[in-house]
């Protein structure tokens, strides 16, 4: 989760949300690394976490993430939960919840919907706090 918050950091000098994820490989090396570029590319779906995955299935060149986990600061949205059912991620690790967007449980669930042929392990709110005052930072400074 460390690796996440400092791609959520990194997000910050582009003046995106700072959501970072990283994909780890069975063996729990970083495969793929990603955080939200929104604003700097004019991309509505570079999320984090499609970010990642891109990445990792790039450098394990393959679509199928079998085995991988990916690990995000922030409970994922509907389409990245979709990706990353999609993309068979083994396992996934968020921190903060989402109660505006989540679908890992707070407004949606998508990742455990019996009707999809894969449903992930999830780990919710590991380094929470860390990843909410984040949010909370950015969020403070461009109400203000």
């Amino acid at each position: 989760m460390r690796h996440a918050l400092h791609e959520a950091e990194s997000a910050l000098a582009t003046g995106d949300v700072p959501v970072g994820a990283v994909v780890l490989d069975p063996d729990g090396a970083v495969v793929g690394r990603g955080r939200n570029l929104r604003e700097a590319d004019g991309d509505p779906t570079a999320h984090a976490e499609v970010v990642a995955l891109r990445e990792a299935a790039l450098a394990r060149g393959e679509w199928r993430l079998d085995g991988c986990t990916l690990v995000v600061t922030l409970e994922p949205c509907t389409m990245c939960a979709g990706a990353l059912v999609l993309a068979r991620v083994e396992r996934l690790v968020f921190g903060a919840y989402d109660d505006k967007a989540g679908a890992v449980g707070s407004l949606w669930d998508v990742v455990r919907d019996r009707r999809l042929n894969h449903r992930p392990e999830v780990y919710a709110g590991v380094l929470a706090a860390e990843s909410t005052e984040l949010l909370h930072r950015f969020f403070d400074a461009h109400r203000g």
